[in-house]
């Protein structure tokens, strides 16, 4: 009866020590699960691949790795962009530097344009006002901006 109850203690300490180390593993694959999911918010602008979550210098060419797009929209830098190239932004209207077509209010900023109350110009949608008037750049009138509704 004695060998039955050593026996017994033996397998429940094998069992207990597996669950601990059962446990233990789970969560050490959580962790790194999340340590791979961070944000990666710096890019090398001739390397996209080299990214950081921090500021520096690219690996393989030594450039300053710069804010990525995404990062570069929610700060609202970005409000123009290429429609033809998408990597061409800007914080003011112009032309892209590779085609020459003007660039256009980002994605971001046209929500914001549709949401708003009030009066756009026609021709420049980031020429816009809380009160009806003439465009700043063509002179045209400004047109009401109806908002959308969802059917």
């Amino acid at each position: 009866m004695k060998k039955f109850q050593i026996l017994f203690a033996m397998l429940f300490a094998i069992a207990t020590i597996q669950s601990v180390n059962a446990q233990s593993n789970k969560s050490d694959r959580l962790k790194n699960v999340k340590a791979s999911d961070t944000l990666v918010s710096y890019i090398c602008p001739m390397h996209p691949e080299e990214t950081s979550d921090k500021p520096g210098k690219c690996a393989k060419c030594g450039m300053a790795l710069n804010l990525s797009k995404k990062e570069l929209m929610k700060a609202g830098v970005v409000k123009y962009t290429c429609t033809m190239h998408p990597e061409v932004t800007s914080d003011k209207p112009g032309q892209c530097s590779k085609c020459g077509m003007n660039l256009n209010l980002s994605k971001k900023e046209q929500m914001k344009v549709e949401v708003m109350n009030g009066y756009k110009c026609p021709m420049h949608a980031d020429v816009t006002s809380d009160k009806p008037g003439k465009c700043s750049k063509c002179g045209m009138a400004l047109t009401a901006i109806k908002p959308k509704t969802k059917d």
